[in-house]
């Protein structure tokens, strides 16, 4: 399906022309491609209500375009950014995990977004931490984020928000009619209509399915894939007294504690850095 975005109607969502004017680059496309989601799905509800049927590509065929990118889509955000790179701000001496909200990983609206209503419907604070961290680690990489994004927040945050973060990845891709979740229209697109998730998604969904935490990263997926709205105003202020609670800042700043992944973080606050 080819989705047509209202110029008018997107501008207007983000608040006018002053408002896009003032955004950079990348909170621009990030805001686009919201836009872009909930624009297919109305679509998609719209066919669906006409008695059309909808057209989805084939895996191969989704495969096929991955020749001639300018870049590969596994890359995270920060280092695939369309359009002109811009000077990033500097991080602070000892950064935060806002710190990094604001100057890393923003806009973020959609972990936002997911937090936000998981907070609305009243999941646990270890689930709504969840929501909030667990699409982050996509400013490093995107290939199979799930894994390395639990392990970028395991050494800080509770062992059931880690695992949490670590098994959405796999759920997404499995309906589950008791708590609502469906699978998404979108991966039909973007995976194809005959996909089919590889031998260790399908083996961790198994696995997870039967863990007493199991409930964890499905709620997670309940308030991921719908949390697209780009009307929505969202910030990390409401979550502060949660990370206050939850979130175990080290005193030397996130990326200089000599964790096992302060790596990462310095990768995600450095990411101009050639060697």
């Amino acid at each position: 399906m080819s989705i047509d975005i209202d110029r008018s109607a997107f501008i207007t969502s983000l608040g006018g022309a002053a408002a896009v004017a003032a955004m950079s680059h990348e909170a621009r496309a990030d805001a686009l491609e919201d836009f872009s989601i909930h624009a297919l799905d109305e679509a998609v509800d719209q066919a669906q209500a006409a008695g059309r049927t909808e057209q989805y590509p084939t895996a191969a065929e989704v495969a096929a375009h991955d020749e001639g990118r300018a870049y590969r889509r596994g890359v995270g955000n920060l280092f695939a950014s369309p359009g002109p790179t811009k000077r990033l701000p500097p991080m602070p001496a000892k950064p935060t995990l806002a710190d990094f909200f604001n100057l890393r990983f923003r806009p973020a609206n959609h972990v936002l977004q997911s937090a936000t209503r998981a907070m609305k419907t009243g999941m646990t604070e270890e689930v709504i931490l969840a929501c909030l961290l667990h699409d982050t680690v996509q400013a490093l990489i995107k290939v199979d984020h799930g894994w390395w994004g639990a392990q970028l927040f395991e050494p800080y945050v509770p062992e059931k928000t880690s695992f949490a973060i670590r098994y959405h990845q796999a759920l997404r891709f499995y309906p589950d009619e008791a708590v609502g979740y469906e699978y998404p229209e979108l991966y039909r697109h973007l995976f194809g209509s005959d996909y089919t998730p590889e031998p260790y998604i399908e083996a961790t969904y198994q696995m997870v399915r039967k863990h007493k935490w199991y409930m964890e990263p499905r709620l997670v997926t309940v308030n991921d894939l719908y949390a697209f709205d780009p009307s929505a105003v969202v910030t990390i202020e409401p979550f502060t007294d949660i990370i206050g609670r939850h979130f175990k800042q080290p005193k030397e700043g996130l990326g200089f504690d000599n964790s096992p992944v302060a790596h990462m973080w310095r990768s995600i606050a450095f990411p101009d850095r050639p060697l």
